[in-house]
């Protein structure tokens, strides 16, 4: 090989050589890229899912808000303040609670703020003639003073303000006070009243009362059966008792008739109360429902025929019944009859009040509207019927 071709092949291993050397010192297209793609440190940003979550976190709490008005919590709410208060001396008064405990002969006054103010209180103060209880009306205010209590005081005191405008007042019914006051007096535990019996009716549609008020709330009380001698359970549910009412009997019973009283005890003083002579008394639950129908609705002159009046109700509900005819107008005396059975109707034991009008010889004046009026303790019912008489027909001739 001559000198020539050597020069040729050193020229082109060297090119070759150089060309690799280049190759090496650049980085991968790969590389390349990704680090084109990569954002700089302070352009970080945190990852699609998690921004929304701290979002959430830190965000809702500040900016959540309640719907509807805000309520204010329970131990927030305040009752309105009473218009009513009591004067414990000259410049010093005394917020009433819903009772209130004072010895006899004790002053009391009580102050009612309002422009147009009424009063409620024991009914026999104002009847009573001595002048102990005394009313003055102020511009914005009124004042009750009973001056030398007596146990027979005790009861509820109340007030309520009108609200007055230009022309006229009406009530404020969110402007009242009331206090139940007790009077207490070591002869007297229970407020005197003027009656030694007192009739009361045992309503079986209503609970019953037996008003025997204390004069002191911390004396115990108890209900008794005049004969025989007993003391009657008082449970809370069938009975119950009250220190500002008395005994109320939830569930009247016919047990429950004839004489009761009750019996106060406090610090060795024992005192029984008026009697209360009970008497039961089976309220219907409504007014009866008559049924009327005649013998015949059409009869002839000079027969007879009668008109039925029917009432089914409870057993041992009386029931009166009253009525009105055609012949009341010329004076035909009335004859009636009536009776009550009980019957079995519609499965129930029921009973059967019944009156039967009779109309003797029938004539022209018989003939009209025939009116059954039954009435028990819840009222009266009016139902009719109507009777035509027809001429008497003519003998035949020859007979």
């Amino acid at each position: 090989m001559n000198s020539k071709a050597l020069a040729v092949l050193g020229c082109s291993l060297l090119l070759l050589i150089v060309a690799e050397c280049r190759e090496k010192e650049k980085p991968p297209r790969a590389t390349e890229k990704k680090v084109m793609k990569e954002p700089k440190p302070n352009e970080l940003k945190p990852p699609r899912a998690t921004a929304p979550k701290l979002q959430q976190a830190t965000a809702k709490p500040s900016k959540a808000k309640p719907r509807g008005k805000p309520v204010a919590p329970p131990s927030l709410v305040h009752p309105p303040a009473s218009i009513l208060t009591r004067v414990v001396a000259r410049g010093r008064f005394q917020k009433v609670l819903d009772s209130l405990t004072l010895p006899a002969g004790d002053t009391l006054e009580l102050r009612c703020k309002g422009r147009a103010v009424r009063w409620r209180f024991p009914a026999y103060l104002e009847d009573e003639g001595e002048g102990r209880l005394r009313i003055k009306h102020f511009e914005r205010h009124s004042q009750l003073l009973v001056v030398d209590a007596t146990a027979a005081d005790t009861g509820e005191y109340s007030c309520w303000a009108f609200q007055c405008g230009d022309s006229e007042c009406r009530d404020g019914a969110d402007r009242t006070g009331r206090v139940f006051i007790f009077f207490t007096d070591p002869q007297e535990l229970f407020v005197p009243t003027e009656d030694y019996y007192e009739v009361v009716q045992l309503r079986t549609n209503r609970p019953t009362l037996l008003p025997c008020q204390v004069t002191n709330p911390l004396a115990q009380v108890t209900l008794h059966r005049e004969f025989p001698p007993e003391e009657v359970a008082v449970d809370g549910i069938d009975i119950s008792y009250d220190t500002k009412r008395g005994f109320t009997i939830h569930r009247p019973r016919p047990s429950y008739a004839g004489s009761l009283f009750c019996m106060a005890s406090l610090d060795g003083v024992r005192q029984i109360s008026t009697k209360y002579m009970l008497i039961y008394i089976n309220y219907p639950s409504s007014a009866p429902k008559p049924m009327v129908s005649a013998s015949a609705a059409t009869v002839w002159a000079r027969e007879n025929f009668n008109v039925t009046c029917t009432v089914f109700g409870e057993p041992e509900v009386a029931v009166d019944f009253t009525w009105e005819y055609p012949g009341q107008q010329v004076g035909r005396p009335p004859y009636s009859r009536e009776h009550a059975e009980l019957v079995r109707r519609g499965g129930q034991v029921q009973q059967e009040s019944e009156s039967v009008l009779y109309v003797d010889e029938a004539r022209a004046v018989d003939e009209g509207l025939y009116t059954c009026r039954a009435t028990n303790l819840q009222g009266t019912t009016s139902v009719s019927t109507r009777v035509r008489v027809l001429p008497a027909t003519p003998a035949p001739r020859g007979t």
